[in-house]
């Protein structure tokens, strides 16, 4: 059984999904764990799920696009957890549609809660992992990292610059003992998948918990050790070649 006895963990875009899967995983390993999320609504029914203060568990409502919401998540999670050893950078957005027709709005929206978020989140990280002498972050990409899908424009730039951002950081990392990777999933079953009526949804999905069990085992590593990257998909979801 894997153990995070003593350990303190942050993982954004918590309250459901691949994110709520992750920190429940870091619970159960002896974590305490500090969750985040847009929503009040569904953050507070996440830390209910997960037992709240009682089972070491701090929920904290904030735009990880937010300069001053990111630094406040780090703050409290510090007053109320201890400085943290992990960092899991999994919140995001998706808004499709063709490039000519994509607004301003839309693509911020996407960048900023996938790429910006990761970028402030990684920057507070560092700040206290350098100070401890380790640390790990995981940073949720997407195998449209490599693969775009059609009319994908925002997403697939901001996951490629969550791949970059993870390998410059990585670099970064080395010699104050912080190691830094990128998890790429497939298609996930997530709640947002369910009657959602896109045909990208009909495709082959894998549980939440596939993409849980390869993010703990990078988690995991020992600390001499970055398992830098990893592409975890359905076996049967096209990758190479997908249009």
């Amino acid at each position: 059984m894997i153990d995070l006895g003593g350990k303190t963990a942050i993982v954004t875009g918590a309250s459901t999904g691949i994110g709520f899967g992750i920190a429940a995983a870091l619970l159960q390993a002896g974590c305490r764990v500090a969750i985040c999320a847009r929503s009040a609504e569904k953050l507070q029914a996440a830390a209910e799920r997960l037992g709240n203060n009682d089972h070491g568990v701090l929920a904290v409502q904030a735009d990880v696009s937010s300069e001053t919401d990111v630094q406040r998540l780090f703050r409290e999670t510090l007053d109320v957890l201890g400085s943290p050893d992990i960092l899991v950078n999994n919140a995001g957005a998706f808004d499709g549609g063709p490039v000519d027709t994509l607004t301003l709005s839309a693509w911020n929206n996407v960048v900023g809660a996938c790429l910006t978020g990761a970028f402030l989140c990684t920057r507070e990280a560092f700040g206290v992992m350098k100070a401890k002498g380790r640390g790990r972050i995981l940073n949720i990409g997407s195998i449209s990292a490599q693969r775009p899908r059609l009319n994908s424009a925002a997403y697939t730039a901001a996951k490629f610059g969550v791949q970059g951002l993870t390998q410059a950081t990585a670099l970064e990392g080395r010699q104050w003992g912080i190691c830094v990777s990128c998890l790429h999933p497939g298609n996930v079953f997530v709640e947002r998948r369910e009657n959602s009526g896109l045909k990208s949804d009909e495709e082959p999905m894998m549980p939440v918990e596939s993409i849980v069990h390869a993010a703990m085992t990078m988690l995991t590593m020992p600390d001499h050790v970055n398992f830098l990257e990893a592409i975890v998909l359905p076996n049967e979801q096209l990758y190479v070649g997908r249009g």
